[in-house]
């Protein structure tokens, strides 16, 4: 039997939302869809712990054997399964098991090989680790034991902390394994119990798919020469990769925005203290570059990045408030929280776009919702 979903249905006049920004929120989505910019979309937008919306647009699959997308559907996170990661590591954080100053080579001894030894938690958590463009074989998906030998063989490009750089698929293999290592247990089992099912969440955030929930997933779809970071084969969906493999409906990541911008707390759940919030919600790397992200800012927390005040942002909205807080899919979606109004926003969708076109629309996107709050 499937969990009660822990935020009650409301409605957006109810939650203070304006209709307008709203209706041409939903204008914009069916017109790109419309176009053929991507096959299928889901939104969800929440306030002060209700559920103000929640839509399902378009195709889950396309081909021989279109499928229309349903609110059952769910949704490949790509990068915002780093949040999910990280909050693992929160977990283990509070209850006294590792501190984020904590050497990774303190918990994977192996990991010191190749310069490695002095290279942080915090460090790794924040892309200033020194690795950006390692990453894992597909052999290593499923086989951790692999999984380990590999990553602790990553080899450096620079010296750890000296820079910022997006370590899109090496930070968080690495911090998967330090999970491991410290719970002795399986890094998707550890995010399961320890994050996803006290929120009430076991039916709207995976990261490893079990094989009789794998109807559910919406195929995710590639421009003719993408880098397909991601596939749609059973064991992909499964491995539940910790940079970019998770799976969740909509509202179920804004479900998980609600309780950070409330302190921890989703309904009658406390599952992380509200200092531990404020501490990760924090900007970490101030005004440093991101030479990955075209030299945008990107004050990186530990776990999701903020909006901040510089000119320059990537999909939380230019005029969103400076302390909203979120992370993005590559090419695909964008997922926040805004502590000042009480708004979680998360939009998914299964294909991968490119740039300028898929920054610009990210903006335009989140940009109506911040409209949209009184």
């Amino acid at each position: 039997m499937s969990p009660a979903f822990p935020l009650p249905a409301s409605d957006p006049a109810s939650l203070g939302f304006a209709a307008k920004p709203l209706a041409a929120l939903d204008q914009m989505i069916r017109a790109q869809i419309a176009e053929g910019r991507y096959p299928g979309a889901q939104i969800a937008l929440a306030r002060h712990g209700k559920l103000a919306m929640f839509r399902t647009y378009g195709n889950a699959r396309v081909g021989p054997a279109p499928a229309a997308a349903s609110d059952a559907n769910i949704w490949l996170l790509f990068s915002q399964t780093k949040v999910l990661t990280m909050a693992a590591i929160w977990a283990l954080v509070e209850e006294g098991r590792l501190s984020f100053a904590d050497r990774v080579a303190d918990h994977l001894p192996e990991f010191a090989a190749r310069g490695k030894a002095e290279i942080t938690i915090h460090q790794v958590a924040t892309h200033q680790g020194g690795f950006p463009s390692a990453d894992i074989a597909r052999e290593a998906w499923l086989d951790h034991k692999r999984m380990r030998a590999e990553v602790c063989d990553y080899s450096l490009e620079w010296t750890p902390g000296s820079r910022m750089a997006y370590h899109g698929r090496s930070a968080h293999t690495t911090l998967a394994m330090v999970i491991e290592a410290v719970a002795g247990q399986d890094y998707r089992d550890v995010i399961r119990e320890k994050v996803i099912a006290p929120l009430g969440l076991t039916d709207d955030i995976f990261v490893g798919v079990p094989a009789d929930k794998q109807s559910r997933c919406a195929d995710i779809h590639f421009p003719p020469d993408g880098d397909r970071a991601g596939d749609n084969s059973p064991e992909f969906r499964a491995a539940g990769l910790p940079h970019g493999g998770g799976f969740a409906t909509a509202r179920g990541i804004a479900a998980f925005y609600q309780m950070l911008i409330n302190g921890g707390r989703l309904g009658d759940a406390r599952v992380f203290s509200r200092r531990m919030v404020e501490y990760v919600t924090r900007n970490h790397t101030g005004e440093t570059p991101d030479q990955t992200m075209a030299g945008i800012p990107m004050h990186r927390g530990l776990g999701p990045h903020l909006r901040g005040l510089s000119d320059r942002t990537r999909g939380l909205g230019t005029i969103a408030a400076p302390e909203t807080f979120g992370h993005g899919g590559v090419g695909s979606s964008y997922s926040w929280g805004d502590p000042a109004s009480g708004v979680s926003f998360s939009y998914l969708t299964n294909f991968v776009s490119s740039d300028p076109w898929h920054s610009t629309r990210l903006d335009r996107i989140s940009n109506l919702v911040h409209a949209a709050i009184d």
